[in-house]
């Protein structure tokens, strides 16, 4: 049974690798056995983290490029391809968020930064779309695969303060669920696509906003663990399971799903 985990001679594409949460899924990508690219905006970043991954260089390979550039990642493609080939796997982790998408405490909804606000609706959602209109051919050629986005917790419960992120992360929601339906229905059952929708994991975006200087919590980082049975942040490897079984075998008959890593925070009513 354990083989159906198994991503042997499988290739593999992740987004936004060099963040938090994409490092970690790239290396559980590797140690499950897949040949991985890691696709980022910045060389050195990526350059470390390949290194890190395949001390060698075996089985890795980086590609600079931003996700909201459509030219860009039709060069990335080529070089993809004359690396490894066709792409088995799909990764959309690129995203984020910004200060002036969120609504501070002395603030109100009126004080949104518009420009902002539409930034990160283009960073989450256009650059979750557009790596899937380049790399997703591979996989409908293929006529088998997998695409897994990155949606959040704040799809399902939206969250005060973060309306930015919260509204471009259920759009991801909604086109993961369009999309598994649309491929299947024209490329056959062996195309499917699905998302991980993390809870509260500490990234460089999000620190700032539950933890202090001194590493104690902020009143919202209290309020988040007082309401997450696990009673903690997850870790980055954590995830690493659920994108594990739903790039491998093991949920062959899973296609439209959006499934959460979050320590129960959603399950939990405060009663």
């Amino acid at each position: 049974m354990i083989n159906l985990f198994s991503l042997q001679n499988k290739t593999a594409l992740i987004t936004g690798a060099t963040g938090v949460l994409g490092s970690a899924m790239a290396k559980g990508l590797f140690n499950a056995g897949a040949q991985v690219i890691l696709l980022a905006r910045k060389q050195e970043a990526l350059q470390r983290l390949a290194h890190d991954i395949s001390p060698h260089g075996k089985n890795i390979l980086t590609v600079q490029a931003d996700v909201l550039d459509e030219d860009a990642l039709v060069k990335a493609k080529q070089q993809v391809h004359q690396a490894f080939g066709l792409l088995d796997i799909l990764v959309n982790c690129a995203g984020g968020n910004q200060k002036g998408a969120t609504i501070l405490p002395s603030q109100t909804f009126f004080d949104l930064d518009t420009k902002a606000f539409n930034d990160v609706i283009e960073l989450n959602l256009t650059g979750t779309m557009l790596p899937t209109k380049i790399f997703g051919t591979d996989i409908t050629q293929k006529g088998k695969g997998s695409i897994i986005n990155i949606s959040s917790l704040a799809a399902f419960r939206p969250l005060t303060r973060v309306v930015g992120y919260a509204s471009a992360k259920a759009a991801i929601s909604n086109f993961t669920e369009w999309l598994a339906v649309e491929l299947a229905t024209k490329y056959g059952e062996g195309v499917r696509v699905n998302a991980i929708a993390p809870g509260f994991f500490l990234t460089e975006q999000n620190r700032e906003l539950l933890t202090n200087a001194d590493g104690s919590l902020t009143a919202r980082g209290r309020s988040i663990i007082s309401q997450t049975p696990f009673k903690r942040f997850g870790q980055p490897e954590e995830l690493v399971g659920t994108l594990i079984w739903l790039c491998s075998d093991a949920s062959k008959f899973v296609t439209g799903t959006v499934t959460l890593v979050d320590g129960g925070f959603n399950a939990f009513s405060g009663v």
